[in-house]
C-alpha cells in the first residue's frame, strides 16, 4: 500500500515501548558532556520510576567529568526519592555544597515521602528543617508542605502546634495550601476546635475540606456541632460525598432529643435524595446509576456511589471499572485513576480490552504518557481502540514521532484504521514543528481518499487544520467547500491559517460570510475574528466584533476576552486594554502574559514588571511565556538586575531548560552587556533551535568577539543546524565590527551557494558597512549600485560614518545628498557632513550645514548617557550640572583627566570639538561628554571592584573612546559602553572593539 511504502520515519515495533530505558541511556551516551543533556535523561527516569536508568545517568555524570552544578544536584536528589532510594538522595545531598533553597525542599520532600515507613525518617526530616531555618533561607509554602505530612505523621500534636505558629510567623497562616494541611492535621488529632478556628479563618474552602471538618465532628462525638455543620456545609454549595453522609447518619443519636431528631431525619431526607437506591440491587442497577451521575456532570457523586459500592457485598465488574475509569477522568484526579488502576489488577480485569483502554485513555488525559504507554505493551489483546488511544495520546502530548512511528506499526499488524485513526494522526502531523511531518500528511490524506473517508467530519476537518497551519490555504478551501455538511470546526481552522499566512482580512471575510448565513458560532469563532481585526490594526472592527460577542453571551468566556485583550493591546488601546483585564473574573496565566506583553509592545516595560508583581501577589503561576517576555522587558531596560531577578525565578519554577525562555536569557544578558552570563545560559541548555544559536552569535557579534562569533557559526554547521538568514544578519556584522571584508564577501557568497538563501537588504547593509569601516568607500558605493534593492537611508549613513573616519569631505558631500533625497529630515546627515568639514577646519561649511538645518527645521537628536545604580536611572547630557552629586561628579572629571594626562596615555584628540575656538577651550569641552559624566558618577557611587555598565544614544566620540580606555587602566576597572553602533569593553587600557568602531 502507498501509505506503507512512503512513511519515511523510524520504526519501532509495536510490543516495544518508545520511551525504552536502554535506548534512551544509549541515545545521551552518545552525546559530549553538557549538563543540560542530564536534565533530560533524569527526567525520563523520574517519569517512569526506574531507578536503574537513573544511576546510570549519574554514573556518566561522574565519569565524563562534569562537576554537577546546582541544579543537577537537585535533580539527582529528586530522581533518587522518586525513583525509591532515600539513601541514594541524601548521599548526594550531604556532598553537594552549593546548597539553595530547592535543594533543601529536595531532601525534605524526600524524608516526608518515606516517612511512613520509619520513623527515623521523621525524626530526621524536623532535623534536617532545623538546619535549614539556621542557613537563613526564605522559607515557601513548596518547604511547609513536606513539613506539614511530617508533622502529620509524627504522632506528637505539639509539633504540629509548633509549625502552625511558625506558618503564622512568616505569614502563610491563610494560605489555601497551609491552612488546609493544618486543619486535616488537627482533625486527624481530634483537636476539631482548633481546626474550626482555622477553618472559619480561611478565605476559600473546598468540598474536601469541608468533608474533613464534618468527618471530624462526627467521629468526635460532637453530634449537635456535625448537624448544624452539616447545614452550614449544605448552604455553602458543596455536597457532602455519601460515605460522610452515612458517617452522620449512623453516628448521631437522634433519641436525645426533638431537636437532634429533627435534624438527623432531614439528613437523611437528603441522602435518599442524592442517592435513591438500595444496597441490595444488582451490579447492573449500581451501574446504571453510575452511568446517570457521569451523564448529568456529578463526578463527586458517582465517586462517592462507587466508594460505597466497593463497602457493600455486591462487587463489581469491568463495566463498573470503564464508568468510575471515565468519572477520574471528568474529575482530572490521577490519583483516584492509579488506585482504581491498582483495584484492576487486584480484581483481574487487567487483561479486559475494555478496561485497559479505560486506563490508556485515563493516563492520557493526565499526561502521564509514559503509564498510558505501558498499560498499552502488556496489554495481551488490543484492538482497534487500543490503538487509537495510543496515538491520540501521543497527539494530544506533542509526541508527534511516537504516534507517526505507533501509526505505522498499526498497518504493520494488519489493522485497518477508522476515521479516529486519521484525524490523530493528522492532528500530529499538523503540530510538528515548522510543518517537518507537513508532507506525511499530504500522504495520509491520500490515504483516506482511497479508504473511502475523505468525506468523514473529523478526518477532512483535520485535513483543512493541517493545511492551513501549513499554510496552504487553496487546498484547505477545497477541503472546505468540498464538506457535505457545515462544520464550524473546519471554518474556525480555516480562518486561524488565513491569520497565520498574514492574511487576515481574508479571515474576516470568512466571518462575515458565516454571519450573513446565520450560521451559529461559538467563542473560538469571535476569538479568531478579534484576533483578525488585531493582526490589522483595526480597532473599529474589533469593537465591533466586541459588542457582537457581548450580545452572544461570550462577553465573560476567557477565549473571548482574552482575544479582545490582545486586539486593544495590538491597536495601542492600553487603557481600554486595562479597563478590560480588571473585569476578568479569574485572569489565568494567559491573560497576564498578554497584558504584560502589551505593555512591552508599547514601550512601557516598567509597567509591564509592575503588573508581573501583580501577577505573583494574585497567586497565579506564571509559564514560560510570561518569562520570555519579562525578560524581554529587562533586555528594553537594559536592567540587568531585574534580569537577573527573573532568572532566579525561571530556576525556582523549573523553565531553566524551556528553549523560549533560554532563547530570551541569552538576549537579555547580551543586551544587558554580560555576554558571560549569556554564553553560561547558552552552554547549559542543549537546543538545536536556530533562533537559540542566533541570539547567541548576534550577541558576541554586537560584544566584539568575533573570533567566537565565527566559531560558533562554524560549531552550528558542524552540528547540522541549518542557519537562516538572521544567522548570516549575525555572521556579517561580526565581520563588519571587525572590518573583516574579506571574510564578509565569502559568507556574503555562500548564503545563496552554499544555503540557498537569497540576500536581503540587510545582508547587502552589513556588506557595505564591512567595506566602509575598511576604508572601501568607492567599493562599498559599487555594491549600494549593484544590489536589486533600492539603497536604505541605513546604508548611506553608514557610509557617511565612513567618510567621516577616513576624512573624505568630497565622497562625503555626494553620500550626505543621496541620504537626504532619501530623508530630508535625517539630522545624522547634516551633522555628519559637520563633523567632517570640522574636522578638516572648513567653518565656512559647518556653519552652512549647521543654517541649512535650521532653514529647513530639522532637530539634531540631543546625545545623553545614563547609568543604572541601586535600581536608579541616572541621566547625563554634555556639560551637565544638574545632578545633585554634580560637585563630585566634576571633581573625579578633573582629576581622572589630570592624572591620564600625566602619565601620559592620553592626549585630547580636539578634531572632535565642532566649534572654531581656542585649543584649550576645546580640551576643556572634550572633559564633559555625556559619558564620562556618567563613568565618573559611576565611580563615586559603585564598589571598586563593580563592573560600570553605562549606555549613550549616539555613538561615542573617538575622543571620549580614547579616554575610557585609558581611565579603565588607571582605575582597574571594567568599564562596559553601549552606544547606537556596538558594545565597547574598556579593561586594563584595551578595548573590546580594537579601536574600530
Amino acid at each position: 500500500m502507498l501509505l506503507r511504502a512512503h512513511l519515511k520515519v523510524p520504526s519501532i515495533s509495536s510490543r516495544t515501548s518508545f520511551a525504552c530505558p536502554f535506548l534512551l541511556f544509549c541515545r545521551f551516551s552518545s552525546l559530549s558532556s553538557s549538563s543540560s543533556q542530564w536534565f533530560s535523561l533524569l527526567r525520563s527516569a523520574i517519569a517512569m520510576a526506574d531507578l536503574k536508568l537513573g544511576k546510570r545517568a549519574h554514573a556518566r555524570i561522574v565519569t565524563s567529568g562534569d562537576l554537577p552544578d546546582r541544579y543537577l544536584t537537585n535533580n539527582l536528589i529528586t530522581m533518587y526519592s522518586k525513583c525509591g532510594s532515600l539513601c541514594s538522595a541524601r548521599q548526594v545531598f550531604d556532598k553537594s555544597s552549593d546548597r539553595d533553597l530547592v535543594t533543601w525542599n529536595s531532601i525534605l520532600a524526600a524524608y516526608a515521602q518515606f516517612a511512613d515507613s520509619s520513623y527515623e525518617n521523621v525524626l530526621e526530616g524536623f532535623r534536617l528543617f532545623g538546619l535549614l531555618r539556621e542557613f537563613g533561607f526564605s522559607i515557601t509554602r513548596l518547604t511547609l508542605a513536606p513539613l506539614l505530612k511530617l508533622c502529620l505523621l509524627s504522632g506528637f500534636v505539639q509539633v504540629s502546634e509548633t509549625v502552625h505558629g511558625y506558618a503564622v510567623k512568616i505569614g502563610f497562616e491563610l494560605d489555601l495550601f497551609v491552612s488546609g494541611a493544618l486543619v486535616n492535621i488537627y482533625c486527624k488529632y481530634g483537636l476539631v476546635g482548633q481546626a474550626r478556628l482555622l477553618f472559619d479563618k480561611m478565605p476559600e474552602r473546598d468540598a474536601v475540606l469541608w468533608n474533613v471538618m464534618l468527618k471530624a465532628y462526627v467521629e468526635n462525638s460532637f453530634q449537635d456541632e456535625a448537624l448544624r455543620f452539616f447545614s452550614a456545609f449544605h448552604r455553602s454549595g458543596f455536597f457532602p460525598d455519601f460515605s460522610n453522609l452515612h458517617c452522620v447518619i449512623g453516628g448521631v443519636n437522634s433519641d436525645v432529643s426533638n431537636n437532634r431528631k429533627r435534624h438527623a431525619e432531614q439528613v437523611k431526607a437528603y441522602a435518599m435524595k442524592m442517592f435513591p437506591f438500595d444496597q441490595g440491587s444488582n451490579i447492573f442497577a449500581w451501574n446504571k446509576k453510575l452511568t446517570e451521575f457521569l451523564h448529568a456532570g456529578q463526578i463527586v457523586a458517582a465517586i462517592d456511589c462507587f466508594k460505597t459500592l466497593l463497602r457493600s457485598t455486591i462487587g463489581h465488574d469491568s463495566v463498573t471499572l470503564v464508568i468510575i475509569l471515565s468519572a477520574a477522568v471528568g474529575a482530572d484526579d490521577l490519583d483516584l485513576g492509579e488506585q482504581i488502576h491498582a483495584l484492576v489488577i487486584k480484581s483481574s480485569f487487567a487483561p479486559v480490552v475494555p478496561v485497559s483502554n479505560s486506563l490508556m485513555n485515563m493516563y492520557s488525559k493526565a499526561g502521564v504518557v509514559y503509564a498510558a504507554e505501558k498499560t498499552f505493551i502488556n496489554s495481551p489483546e488490543l484492538d482497534l481502540i487500543s490503538w487509537n488511544t495510543m496515538i491520540s495520546s501521543y497527539a494530544q502530548n506533542n509526541l508527534e514521532m511516537e504516534a507517526i512511528c505507533t501509526f505505522r506499526d498499526l498497518l504493520r499488524d494488519g489493522l485497518k484504521p477508522d476515521q479516529f485513526t486519521l484525524a490523530s494522526v493528522l492532528r500530529a502531523c499538523s503540530t510538528g514543528d515548522e510543518g517537518e511531518y507537513f508532507t506525511l500528511g499530504s500522504q495520509v490524506h491520500v490515504y483516506a481518499i482511497k479508504c473511502g473517508i475523505i468525506n468523514d467530519s473529523f478526518v477532512s476537518t483535520a485535513l483543512i487544520d493541517l493545511y492551513s497551519k501549513g499554510g496552504k490555504m487553496d487546498e484547505a478551501e477545497f477541503l472546505l467547500h468540498g464538506k457535505y455538511d457545515f462544520d464550524l470546526a473546519s471554518w474556525n481552522a480555516i480562518m486561524f491559517g488565513y491569520i497565520k499566512s498574514n492574511k487576515s482580512r481574508k479571515a474576516l471575510e470568512h466571518f462575515s460570510l458565516m454571519h450573513e448565513m446565520g450560521i451559529p458560532i461559538d467563542e473560538i469563532t469571535l476569538a479568531t475574528a478579534i484576533k483578525a481585526s488585531g493582526c490589522l490594526i483595526n480597532l473599529k472592527q474589533g469593537k465591533q466584533i466586541q459588542a457582537y460577542a457581548i450580545k452572544l453571551g461570550f462577553n465573560n468566556d476567557l477565549w473571548v476576552s482574552s482575544g479582545v485583550l490582545d486586539m486593544y493591546i495590538k491597536c495601542g488601546d492600553m487603557p481600554n486594554a486595562l479597563e478590560l483585564f480588571g473585569e476578568i473574573s479569574r485572569p489565568d496565566e494567559v491573560a497576564w502574559t498578554t497584558m504584560i506583553s502589551g505593555y512591552i509592545e508599547n514601550g512601557d516595560e516598567d509597567h509591564a514588571l509592575s503588573v508581573y508583581h501583580l501577577m505573583r501577589v494574585s497567586g497565579v503561576q506564571p509559564d514560560e511565556y510570561t518569562f520570555a517576555t519579562l525578560i524581554k522587558a529587562s533586555s528594553c531596560l537594559t536592567a540587568l538586575e531585574q534580569g537577573k531577578q527573573i532568572h532566579a525565578n525561571v530556576v525556582k519554577l523549573d523553565y531553566s531548560l524551556d528553549h523560549f525562555v533560554g532563547t530570551s536569557l541569552v538576549d537579555m544578558y547580551c543586551k544587558c552587556g554580560s555576554v558571560q552570563d549569556a554564553y553560561r545560559v547558552f552552554r547549559k541548555m542543549d537546543v538545536r533551535k536556530v533562533v537559540f544559536w542566533n541570539a547567541m552569535l548576534l550577541g558576541l557579534a554586537q560584544h566584539g568577539h568575533v573570533d567566537e562569533a565565527l566559531n560558533l557559526f562554524r560549531t552550528m554547521q558542524s552540528n547540522g543546524i541549518q542557519p537562516d538568514k538572521v544567522t548570516f544578519i549575525g555572521v556579517l556584522s561580526a565581520c563588519s565590527h571587525s572590518g573583516l571584508f574579506s571574510e564578509a564577501y565569502k559568507y556574503f557568497d555562500a548564503m545563496f551557494k552554499t544555503y540557498g538563501i537569497t540576500p536581503e537588504i540587510e545582508h547587502y547593509s552589513c556588506l557595505v558597512d564591512a567595506l566602509g569601516r575598511a576604508g572601501r568607500i568607492q567599493e562599498a558605493e559599487n555594491v549600494i549600485a549593484s544590489m536589486p534593492f533600492k539603497a536604505s537611508a541605513s546604508m548611506y549613513r553608514a557610509l557617511l560614518g565612513a567618510c567621516r573616519t577616513k576624512g573624505d569631505a568630497e565622497t562625503a558631500k555626494r553620500v550626505a545628498d543621496k541620504l537626504l533625497a532619501l530623508d530630508p529630515s535625517d539630522s545624522s546627515a547634516y551633522v555628519l557632513l559637520s563633523n567632517i568639514y570640522a574636522a578638516s577646519r572648513q567653518w565656512d561649511d559647518v556653519t552652512d550645514a549647521r543654517n541649512m538645518m535650521k532653514l529647513k527645521n530639522v532637530k539634531k537628536d540631543p546625545g545623553f548617557s545614563w547609568i543604572d545604580v541601586k535600581n536608579k536611572v541616572h541621566l547625563f547630557v554634555v556639560d551637565d550640572r544638574s545632578h545633585p552629586q554634580a560637585s563630585l561628579i566634576y571633581e573625579k572629571i578633573e582629576d581622572l583627566m589630570k592624572r591620564i594626562r600625566e602619565e601620559g596615555s592620553y592626549v585630547p584628540d580636539t578634531d572632535f570639538t565642532l566649534l572654531d575656538v581656542e585649543e584649550e577651550e576645546k580640551e576643556r569641552a572634550l572633559y564633559y561628554h555625556s559619558e564620562k559624566l556618567a563613568i565618573a558618577f559611576g565611580l563615586i557611587s559603585t564598589p571598586p571592584s563593580a563592573t560600570i555598565r553605562v549606555i549613550k544614544n549616539l555613538r561615542v566620540c573617538g575622543d571620549c573612546h580614547s579616554a575610557i580606555k585609558c581611565i579603565s587602566k588607571l582605575t582597574q576597572r571594567e568599564i562596559v559602553l553601549r552606544d547606537a553602533n556596538r558594545f565597547h569593553h574598556f579593561r586594563n587600557g584595551t578595548c573590546s572593539c580594537g579601536d574600530y568602531w
